[in-house]
C-alpha cells in the first residue's frame, strides 16, 4: 500500500503547479444565486477542526500530479452527523491518500441542516453535493479529468450523502444555469461505515439533525439509499465495522443488498473490529487492509487505468 502524506504549513502545492491555499476554496455557488437559502451571513465556525457552520458552501480541490493523473476524481464528503463536518481527518486526509494513486480528489464543504440560513433544512446537503458534482463535470476537460470518472465517497453521516447523491434521481440543484444541463449522478461511490438508512436502523442523532424529530415517511423513505436503488444506482466500495456501536452494520449490509437486487455491480466488506472509526491507517486487524481493497476495486472498475 502506498500512503504519503506532505502537510506544508499555510500552502499545500500539488503537482501540475497547482497549489491549494485558502484562496483555492471553490464556491459552489455564485453570489445571490444560491437555492433554498433565506438571504443571511453567516460565519463559519469551527473548533478543533471540526466545522458546525459553513459561511459560504464549496469544496478544496487537491489534483494529483500531472504524470500520475488517472483522469478519476471524486469528491469527499465529511462525516459529523449532520451537525458538524470533520473534515480534515476524514476529508483532507483522504483526499492526499487519492493523490497518492493518481485520483483527483475534491472536499465538499457542504451547508449543514442545521443552518439557520437554510429555508428547507433537509435539501441543504443534497443541492450543494449535486452542485459540487456538476461543477467538477463541467470542468472535467479543463482539469484533465474523465467526465465518466467521477465518484463519490464518505464516512458516517458523509457516506448518507454519497449514498443519497447516488440513488436520487431528482436534481435539486437546478437554479437556471449552465449547470442545468449537466448529469448529476456519480458514476461510483465508497462508503465507509455510512448512515445510509433513515428508516429501519437508522442513526437517531444523524436521522433527526437532517429530518427532524417528527419526521414524515415520506421522507424517511426518500433520504434511506437502500429504498432508492435504480439502474442507474452506480457501483460501489462499502464498509463498516461488524462491532460499530454507533451506526448499525445493516445499513451497509441492507444496501448491499438493494444493489444485488438491482444487479448493480458492489464490493461489500464488514470487519470483526474498527467499531465507527476506520481511518486510514492504524486499525485493528484485518480492517487495516480496507484501503488496499479500495484501490484494487477501483483498478477493477477501470479507474486507474493509465492516463493516454
Amino acid at each position: 500500500m502506498r500512503f504519503i502524506l506532505k502537510l506544508f504549513i499555510g500552502v499545500l502545492c500539488i503537482g501540475n503547479s497547482l497549489c491549494v491555499s485558502a484562496q483555492d476554496y471553490m464556491p459552489l455557488w455564485s453570489e445571490n444565486e444560491m437555492p433554498n437559502s433565506l438571504g443571511k451571513k453567516l460565519e463559519r465556525i469551527e473548533e478543533r477542526q471540526r466545522v458546525t457552520q459553513i459561511d459560504v458552501p464549496g469544496m478544496y480541490p487537491f489534483f494529483t500530479s500531472m504524470e500520475e493523473n488517472k483522469r478519476s476524481a471524486v469528491l469527499i464528503f465529511p462525516p459529523g452527523g449532520y451537525q458538524k463536518m470533520t473534515y480534515n481527518i476524514a476529508g483532507i486526509q483522504l483526499a492526499k491518500w487519492f493523490n497518492t494513486f493518481g485520483v483527483n480528489a475534491f472536499v465538499v464543504m457542504y451547508r449543514l441542516p442545521t443552518s439557520p440560513d437554510l429555508e428547507d433544512r433537509i435539501y441543504g446537503p443534497i443541492m450543494d453535493g449535486q452542485r459540487a458534482l456538476k461543477i467538477v463535470r463541467a470542468n472535467a476537460e479543463k482539469w484533465n479529468i474523465d467526465p465518466d470518472k467521477i465518484g463519490v465517497m464518505g464516512c458516517s453521516a458523509g457516506g448518507g450523502l454519497a449514498a443519497n447523491m447516488s440513488t436520487f434521481t431528482t436534481d435539486y440543484s437546478i437554479i437556471s444555469d449552465s449547470l442545468d444541463r449537466i448529469d448529476f449522478t456519480p458514476n461510483f461511490q465508497i462508503l465507509i461505515s455510512g448512515t445510509i438508512s433513515m428508516s429501519q436502523n437508522a442513526h437517531q442523532g444523524s436521522h433527526d439533525a437532517l429530518l427532524g424529530k417528527e419526521a414524515t415517511e415520506e421522507n424517511e423513505k426518500l433520504f434511506s439509499g437502500e429504498l432508492n436503488v435504480t439502474n442507474r444506482t452506480p457501483p460501489a466500495f462499502i464498509t463498516c465495522a461488524a462491532n460499530d456501536p454507533v451506526v448499525n452494520p445493516l445499513n451497509s449490509i441492507h444496501y448491499f443488498e438493494a444493489l444485488q437486487q438491482a444487479s448493480i455491480s458492489a464490493s461489500l466488506h464488514v470487519f470483526p473490529e474498527g467499531k465507527h472509526s476506520i481511518a486510514l491507517r492504524n486499525n485493528p486487524g484485518s480492517t487495516n487492509l480496507w484501503t488496499e481493497l479500495c484501490e484494487a476495486w477501483m483498478k477493477h472498475l477501470g479507474l486507474l487505468e493509465t492516463n493516454n
